[in-house]
């Protein structure tokens, strides 16, 4: 009797601390992070860990040129006309759609949002939860980490051959050193040596502050934009129009598959977002920054598909080097050392603004808790999470050296395509919530909330029936039923009026946003898909085993901050004067 009444005790015990770890991990996962008015701006100073406001307006746009001019002009390009055809021009216009549509919503929370570093992170712990925002980090980590590889990799082989030009190095580089690598077990070891190299220098720019690599990014792009132009206009004279014939010689379907790869060549404005805690004035230049820089990349990649594929015949293009081998055909050979120049500064500033980018988020889960408090430090002297960037470099570093990451370039755009849609979702979430208290009620959030999930559920299955040619019924009625959910969402529910920039047309344009960008979410590799699964399944892992139990909200890490007044306003500037403060700005513990 002793023995099962002690039995009994025991499964009680294991039943209730289950249960309690069961709570637990609710209670947290479904945390929100509090923040204030859109009036708010944020920097520390109070603790001497904040960043430096350095950068302006036009700093910002070139932030945002500089992280997408790169490979999507100097190697993809080739990759996708391959299959696309002359199509590709339209490849680059649904993905830079799409991305206009994502730059509004991320225009207006860069707006409205405290000017602190998380980007869509940010956004998504305030409109969503906790687990979603790591899921949401998760995501869009692994795409930088592994387009940072693979940019170091090309840029690795644009160096090597410069340096060919000269006699003394030509054909005595072995591949090792920097062209594609030396393989080993088949090719699932690749080693390169240039690689880390390169991304060592640029870890190392990137410690040093955030005004020498703005200098270092604003050089290179204004130099590759330059060349880009003067690439467009060369061309134009050699473009034969019957090279545009047939415009899609495989139909339509490739050039959708190959908006879903070009898509992740639009994604500088997410750095101009992470950019904020560094601006001088967010809520008037993270606007202006995210969209212009957008703006002036879609009218370049235009440019270029157009000239290329009227240059050459479609599949004569080089998948490596499509530019270059382009103008040699045509005799112009000195074009050709010129679009070298220009891929090695793309690729140099592309590689420097992903690099930055990925700190900048370490940092801000780190302030959280989500991750270990060594990335929430900042250098005292650089204004730099040293830490954080140093990581990022290693990680980096490693895959570039060691394995073949053209392959992994299949799976890029997953954490893209999921995350600006939970950004677009937070526009919307979040001018619900405005109005909670008065108008709109919780179970009508949840609504609205649903209705975005169908939304997203449609535009995937109208991507899965187009991909896969089911019966044109079922397509009309994904669509049909996304329509409605958007109906729902514009005639059931109240939305707040913002200040500042806000996103036109909402709820329409976040949802049309949504829509669109799980419909190439359904046009992606398969693999892509396994690797959504798989990260997502071990994020909630790690975050069961590590992040519940380290986030702290009402830490002073968590912090909202106020508006200063006339006086502390008229302090902070004298303080910027002397260059021992930014903006002076009175916090209140969340």
């Amino acid at each position: 009797m002793g023995g099962g009444q002690r039995r009994t005790t025991q499964n009680q015990t294991t039943s209730s601390a289950s249960s309690s770890c069961w709570s637990h991990f609710w209670s947290s996962a479904l945390r929100t992070k509090p923040l204030g008015s859109p009036l708010e701006v944020a920097v520390r100073t109070n603790s001497g860990d904040g960043l430096v406001r350095r950068l302006g307006m036009f700093d910002l746009i070139l932030l945002g040129v500089g992280a997408s001019i790169g490979a999507g002009i100097f190697v993809v390009t080739g990759t996708v006309a391959h299959d696309a055809g002359p199509g590709v021009t339209i490849s680059f216009i649904l993905a830079g759609v799409s991305c206009v549509l994502n730059a509004l919503c991320y225009a207006e929370l860069a707006c409205r949002f405290p000017a602190v570093v998380g980007g869509a992170y940010l956004y998504t712990y305030t409109a969503f939860n906790e687990l979603t925002a790591f899921l949401v980090f998760a995501q869009l980590m692994l795409d930088y980490h592994i387009g940072a590889a693979s940019i170091a990799r090309s840029l690795a082989s644009y160096v090597v051959t410069i340096l060919e030009l000269f006699p003394i190095f030509k054909e005595n580089i072995p591949d090792w050193i920097g062209h594609g690598g030396q393989k080993f077990l088949g090719g699932a070891i690749s080693i390169n040596v240039l690689a880390p190299v390169l991304l060592v220098l640029l870890t190392v720019i990137l410690c040093r502050g955030v005004g020498e690599s703005a200098a270092v990014n604003s050089f290179m792009t204004a130099t590759k934009v330059i060349i880009v132009i003067i690439v467009i206009f060369a061309g134009a004279f050699e473009v034969d129009t019957s090279n545009w014939t047939p415009f899609a010689p495989d139909g339509f379907k490739p050039i959708l598959t190959g908006a879903t790869v070009v898509f992740f060549a639009y994604v500088g404005f997410d750095a101009v977002a992470n950019s904020a805690e560094e601006s001088k004035r967010p809520q008037r230049d993270l606007p202006i920054g995210i969209i212009g820089s957008l703006l002036i990349c879609i009218a370049l990649y235009i440019g270029v598909c157009l000239v290329i594929t009227g240059m050459l015949p479609y599949y004569l293009l080089g998948e490596d080097a499509p530019l270059a081998n382009a103008f040699t055909s045509k005799g112009l050979k000195f074009v050709s050392i010129l679009i070298s120049v220009g891929a090695v500064a793309g690729l140099t500033t592309t590689l420097l603004v992903g690099l930055y980018v990925q700190s900048r988020l370490y940092l801000g889960l780190g302030r959280d808790g989500l991750l270990p408090s060594v990335f929430a430090r900042v250098h005292p002297r650089c204004h730099t999470p040293i830490h954080s960037q140093v990581w990022v470099g290693i990680v980096a570093a490693a895959l570039a050296g060691l394995f073949n990451v053209h392959i992994l370039s299949h799976i890029l755009s997953v954490g893209s395509l999921t995350g600006y849609s939970v950004v677009a979702a937070c526009v919307v979430a979040l001018r619900l919530k405005d109005k909670a208290s008065s108008q709109v009620s919780s179970s009508t959030w949840r609504e609205g909330v649903i209705c975005l999930l169908i939304v997203a559920c449609g535009g995937f299955s109208a991507g899965l029936c187009y991909r896969f040619s089911v019966s044109i019924v079922f397509l009309v009625v994904a669509v049909v039923v996304a329509i409605l959910a958007m109906g729902a969402l514009c005639f059931r529910q109240v939305y707040a009026d913002l200040p500042g920039f806000s996103c036109p047309g909402v709820p329409i344009v976040p949802a049309a946003c949504i829509f669109f960008n799980m419909f190439l979410f359904a046009q992606i590799h398969h693999e892509a898909w396994v690797r959504f699964v798989i990260l997502c399944i071990i994020t909630v892992g790690i975050y069961a085993f590590y992040g519940q139990y380290h986030v702290d909200p009402s830490s002073e890490e968590t912090i909202i901050y106020h508006r200063a007044s006339g006086e502390e306003r008229s302090k902070a500037t004298a303080a910027t004067t002397e260059g021992t403060s930014t903006e002076s700005l009175k916090p209140t513990q969340a």
